[in-house]
């Protein structure tokens, strides 16, 4: 099955109350583990791809053809979405674009209002034209994110929410409302009154970053709010580092990669199952 946008798969999830992972690819044993997770899951999938992960499997074409080689190779039937994460300028949105992803983010909050209307516009434009999905934040998710760091949670505006749809046409919102990157420092605290008025002005799917260690109720009333899209990265990244930990305290004399990157594989693709459940996508495809 062809990479398709993640325009249609976000809109049916809100439309039938249930919400599609975007779960971020760090190397070939994270991309082998959410693709088989999806196809057991028969579950609609994004993978979502930061600029500094694909400098690190070294460009954004690499990671288009490994994923379209292994979605031949493991004969992947369920709609799978490759997305830019956190998409820094028009360029580096254009250029993922060009190399074959069929969806993008552009994070241009932390601008101004109007540049973040026009430098989103401008994507819209191009990435439209390409048949290619767009999203869009507003406010600021707290925590890091690769090269994206901000310092404080910075809740978005539900009216600049509303014009920022009517304006650029984007198909899916993120907007900060308490969620953050990396592991939480306590309870999260999410603004479900805000989150509730920009689903209703918006009438768009809403995008939650930072989905690692929400509470489940935390999720499930997200979802009932119009997120269509939650984002986890930091979940699978400590499931899988604390397996290779595992397989190297049991045996010093292991050096085969293979030998503790397959337990770490069948970790993240454990601990995606869990979240595709959690977030009701299983057996939606």
């Amino acid at each position: 099955m062809p990479l398709v946008s993640m325009k249609d798969m976000l809109i049916q999830a809100k439309e039938n109350s249930y919400a599609v992972g975007q779960f971020n690819l760090n190397n070939l044993e994270f991309t082998q583990a959410i693709l088989q997770a999806a196809e057991e899951e028969k579950s609609p999938v994004i993978l979502g791809v930061s600029e500094g992960a694909a400098r690190y499997m070294s460009g954004f074409k690499t990671v288009v053809k490994m994923v379209e080689g292994l979605m031949e190779d493991l004969n992947i039937t369920v709609p799978v979405a490759i997305h830019l994460d956190h998409g820094s300028s028009y360029d580096k949105c254009k250029e993922a674009i060009d190399a074959g992803f069929t969806s993008v983010m552009i994070d241009a909050s932390h601008g101004p209002f109007e540049e973040n209307i026009e430098t989103t516009s401008k994507v819209v434009e191009y990435a439209h034209s390409k048949g290619v999905s767009v999203e869009a934040e507003l406010g600021t998710v707290g925590g890091q994110e690769d090269d994206v760091v901000a310092d404080g949670v910075i809740y978005a505006d539900p009216k600049e929410c509303q014009e920022m749809v009517e304006r650029t046409g984007i198909d899916t919102l993120a907007p900060a409302l308490g969620s953050v990157h990396g592991p939480y420092k306590g309870e999260p605290n999410l603004g479900f009154k805000e989150m509730e008025e920009i689903g209703a002005a918006t009438g768009v799917p809403l995008v939650l970053h930072g989905g690692t260690g929400i509470p489940t109720k935390d999720i499930q009333k997200a979802i009932s709010y119009g997120t269509a899209k939650i984002n986890v990265n930091t979940e699978n990244q400590i499931a899988s580092a604390k397996k290779v930990r595992e397989v190297l305290a049991a045996d010093s004399e292991v050096y085969d990669p293979r030998k503790y990157m397959g337990p770490a594989r069948e970790a993240i693709k454990a601990t995606v199952i869990g979240k595709m459940r959690e977030f009701g996508s299983s057996n939606q495809a």
